[in-house]
């Protein structure tokens, strides 16, 4: 369930990956044994509002999804069964330690972390952060069989979660560990991992999680880890993720419960137009079945026909348009499953289906702080909707834009980027091509300046957002003023 297309290429392999081998002392695979300790999690609570706004349909099972009746009069997704009705546990404790981990689920990414701002690090851990944390170092160099045995868990002993997923298991269980170390960074930070969580939570509604898979979830997580973080188990570690598990789970839970009553879990999207600018890059625009509201800045995940329950994430390459339509920047990367059916097979009248939107690098619109950009290959669509925006608002706050490329062929929306400038006097579109001018993005940007009274804005392949922050931090822009998309997700998400 963790987990935007960029333009660093993630892997994919086809097929499942294998099952993890059991010693033969563990007795037979169809019981994994688990630490005699281990106490059962609480099931958490199921919310107050049970009345669902809906439930989506069982994962695609076929090619391609079926040609609706009307345009966009198709059927939504059935009724949901009869709400859980397993005996609800206490209200977890007050939120006094900063959970560690979110639930994984069903394939793709899952919703990145806010827009990245530093926070000043806790000078003192929490108890429960130290006992996590140790565990986490404990169990890094294993990494692969913490996550590989945590999946043989939870599918031997919940094989009805089985479907959820998707084939192939290789990226997920990157994705497993990329969450833990993000869980770990936020530990003892409140807000950001709250409000992370309940992206997570939100997210998760469309593929079908459920307030009842939360607790088989956090046995088989604390299983694997006992097992292989064995020098350093103890009653009180355990006990610390039982309560971190427990509050994490009850923040998703009723995060989702809340998003059920103003928003559906997805929608389904016609593709209109299809835009292929070079080879390997296409602007694909959709109508989707209902209204979408986002806000400029932000991303969504997709999943298309041919690859079910594979969703990837997209940034919106326009703000809010009245017509309704979206429009993303699509590169096709090496055994990119999703990001090669959309720019190679995709064509109008193909139905996709979109998550809800998520991330907050968005315009603070209270402030006169100039912005600038920097947008590495397709990471220019959410520059460009940022650009947009700004127009929008009828603002004259200077905009300085820094579109890097590494040849002219891959700068496919420069036209676009200079039509904007030529139309708002405010704005600076500057090109930057790393084969002639030798010069990487960041580089370029330090040349330039003062920035000490912009805004930072990145997006792009997850090494130039590490270097551009560098090169941003140097040239006097506060940590708390550089936004971007979680750099861990971005890793995960380029395929």
């Amino acid at each position: 369930m963790f987990g935007r297309e960029r333009t660093d290429p993630g892997r994919e392999q086809s097929g499942p990956g294998p099952q993890p081998r059991v010693p033969a002392q563990e007795q037979r695979l169809a019981e994994p044994r688990v630490p005699a300790q281990e106490q059962r999690l609480a099931e958490p609570r199921v919310p107050v509002q049970e009345q669902r706004f809906r439930e989506p349909p069982e994962p695609f099972d076929r090619p391609r999804l079926p040609e609706p009746p009307a345009p966009f009069d198709r059927p939504r997704s059935p009724e949901p069964p009869e709400p859980f009705q397993k005996p609800r546990s206490p209200e977890p404790p007050a939120f006094r330690r900063t959970p560690p981990l979110p639930a994984p689920g069903p394939s793709g990414p899952e919703p990145r972390t806010p827009a990245q701002r530093s926070a000043a690090p806790t000078p003192q851990p929490s108890p429960d952060a130290v006992l996590i944390r140790r565990t986490m170092a404990e169990a890094g160099p294993v990494a692969d069989k913490v996550t590989s045995y945590f999946y043989a868990l939870l599918f031997v002993r919940h094989p009805d979660l089985r479907p959820l997923f998707p084939a192939a298991m290789d990226t997920q269980r990157d994705r497993l560990l990329k969450a833990l170390l993000t869980a770990a960074e936020h530990i003892d930070n409140t807000p950001v991992l709250v409000d992370y969580l309940q992206n997570l939570g939100r997210g998760h509604r469309k593929y079908g999680t459920r307030p009842e898979h939360y607790p088989a979830v956090g046995e088989c997580l604390i299983g694997s880890l006992s097992r292989f973080a064995s020098a350093i188990w103890d009653s009180e570690t355990e006990a610390a993720w039982v309560r971190a598990y427990t509050t994490i789970s009850q923040v998703m839970i009723d995060a989702a419960a809340a998003d059920e009553l103003r928003a559906p879990a997805w929608w389904y999207a016609e593709v209109v137009a299809h835009d292929l600018r070079t080879p390997d890059i296409a602007v694909i625009t959709v109508r989707p079945d209902q209204p979408y509201p986002f806000l400029a800045g932000q991303y969504t995940s997709l999943e298309t026909p041919w690859w079910p329950r594979i969703w990837r994430h997209y940034s919106f390459a326009s703000a809010p348009r009245y017509d309704g339509l979206l429009s993303f920047h699509v590169k096709a990367v090496p055994a990119g499953w999703v990001s090669n059916a959309l720019v190679h097979r995709a064509r109008p009248g193909d139905i996709i289906r979109l998550g809800p939107p998520a991330g907050s690098m968005t315009v603070d619109h209270t402030t006169d702080n100039g912005l600038l950009c920097l947008g590495g290959g397709t990471g220019i669509a959410p520059i460009k909707a940022l650009v947009e925006d700004v127009a929008e608002h009828g603002e004259r706050r200077p905009v300085e834009v820094f579109y890097g490329a590494r040849t002219d062929h891959d700068l496919y929306d420069i036209d676009t980027m200079l039509r904007l400038q030529q139309s708002h006097p405010w704005l600076a579109v500057r090109p930057v091509v790393d084969q002639q001018a030798h010069l990487h993005l960041p580089d370029a940007v330090r040349e330039y300046g003062p920035w000490n009274e912009y805004d930072a804005y990145l997006s792009g392949p997850p090494g130039m957002i590490r270097s551009g922050v560098d090169a941003l931090r140097e040239a006097g822009i506060p940590s708390d003023r550089i936004r971007h998309d979680s750099v861990e997700e971005l890793v995960a998400a380029g395929d």
